[in-house]
């Protein structure tokens, strides 16, 4: 007679206690490390296989897009693009015109009369005057003569004003003349344009005068027009012809004269004929 194999109860049971025994040792040794990792490498192929069927699909999905619909995504992106742009480039602008505003601050820190800040709105249409049009007028009380600076030096003075806004002639215009002095050793001369927005000329500097490229020209005060020690400009150029009784003096001006749009009126210089007729017309 043939014996009967194991019960299928006893296989079950059997089963349970190696799979405890296994999990037992699973939880407190390592041995069986190396079996995770070759079961992990054959779980990872066949997860490999079963998402074929998903790749497929998604690859023919971006296969069967028509011109028409790529076309239209780029214009998208390039449309985006632009704004991105765009904005990268206000932000810029505003990052260029706060350190612009911080030097202006700064520098009416620095000066000891009242100031007031204004902004060029236009330009004279006519190459051969150097004038800009400001925005503040009577109202604010600017006056004639009133001197007009930015961060960097004096750039004109008032020559005309109406209710709102006022046109400054530039130092560089071919008629204008100030008086300035050599900040090093207070040598005085008159500095006048010559219709050249980057160089003023010195006037009638006789060849003995001590002078010399990168002297920094400041304001005299004389003629009670431009107030003292303002920055006008650096001497750039001297050239000394023995057959000529002067010297040849050329400045580059301090005044950012083609870039700056704030500025500030300084106060403090006007007239007494000037102010009688401001109070005047006020009056009126």
């Amino acid at each position: 007679m043939f014996s009967k194999g194991p019960s299928a109860a006893s296989r079950v049971m059997t089963l349970s206690f190696a799979a405890l025994i296994l999990i037992l040792v699973n939880l407190y040794t390592d041995w069986l490390t190396p079996v995770r990792s070759s079961v992990a490498n054959v779980a990872n192929s066949f997860y490999w296989v079963t998402n074929i069927p998903a790749r497929i699909a998604e690859w023919g999905t971006d296969a069967v897009k028509t011109r028409e619909a790529l076309q239209q995504e780029n214009e998208a992106l390039k449309s985006e693009l632009l704004i991105h742009r765009r904005k990268l480039q206000q932000m810029a602008t505003l990052a260029a015109e706060n350190v612009r505003l911080r030097q202006l601050l700064n520098s009416a820190d620095m000066i000891q009369d009242r100031v007031l800040v204004a902004e060029l709105i236009g330009v004279s249409p006519d190459p051969m005057a150097h004038k800009v049009i400001i925005n503040r007028g009577a109202s604010e009380g600017v006056y004639l003569g009133q001197p007009l600076l930015d961060a960097f030096g004096l750039m004109g003075q008032v020559v005309e004003v109406s209710a709102n806004s006022s046109q400054v002639l530039l130092i560089t215009d071919s008629t204008h003349a100030l008086p300035v002095q050599v900040n090093r050793n207070g040598v005085r001369a008159v500095a006048e344009g010559i219709g050249d927005l980057y160089t003023l000329k010195l006037r009638h500097v006789s060849n003995t005068v001590d002078i010399r490229e990168g002297d920094l020209l400041v304001s005299s005060g004389l003629g009670q027009r431009f107030p003292v020690g303002y920055p006008v400009a650096v001497v750039e150029r001297v050239k000394h012809d023995p057959g000529q009784p002067f010297a040849e003096v050329l400045a580059r001006p301090k005044a950012q004269m083609n870039r700056s749009r704030h500025v500030l009126l300084v106060f403090g210089n006007e007239t007494s004929a000037a102010k009688a007729e401001r109070d005047k017309e006020a009056a009126n």
